[in-house]
C-alpha cells in the first residue's frame, strides 16, 4: 500500500558526506513520523533519527552535529544530510514512516528496503 525507497547510499571516505533519501508513494495515505535506522554488521538495528510532520527532530548521540534530518512534506520525501562520516557510520540505513492507509483509522509502520553506506578510514 505504500512503498518506501532509499536512494544516495554509496562508498565514501572517513571525513567525507552522503545524502540519503526516502520516498514515499502509494494512494490515499497520510504519513505521520519518519525516521532512519541503521544496522551495521553483526549489530542490531538502531535509530538514527527521526521526524515528526511538523519538523520536530531527534538524533542518536553518535551523530549529533554530523546528521541533519529533513523532509518535504509535499513530495513524501525524507532526507538524511550526512557530513564528517566516519568508518562506524557504516551500516544499511533503512527509512521507516508511520502511515494511515485509507479507509483505515489506524497508523502503522512501512519500511524500506535499504540503502548500503560505506565509510572507509
Amino acid at each position: 500500500q505504500v512503498q518506501l525507497v532509499e536512494s544516495g547510499g554509496g562508498l565514501v571516505q572517513a571525513g567525507g558526506s552522503l545524502r540519503l533519501s526516502c520516498a514515499a508513494s502509494g494512494r490515499g495515505f497520510t504519513i505521520n513520523a519518519m525516521k532512519w535506522y541503521r544496522q551495521a554488521p553483526g549489530e542490531q538495528r538502531e535509530l538514527v533519527a527521526a521526524i515528526t510532520r511538523g519538523g520536530s527532530t531527534n538524533y542518536a548521540d553518535a551523530v549529533k552535529g554530523r546528521f541533519t534530518i529533513s523532509r518535504d512534506n509535499a513530495k513524501n520525501t525524507m532526507y538524511l544530510q550526512m557530513n564528517s562520516l566516519k568508518a562506524e557510520d557504516t551500516a544499511v540505513y533503512y527509512c521507516n514512516a508511520q502511515a494511515m492507509v485509507q479507509p483505515t483509522l489506524i497508523f502503522v509502520d512501512y519500511w524500506g528496503q535499504g540503502t548500503q553506506v560505506t565509510v572507509s578510514s
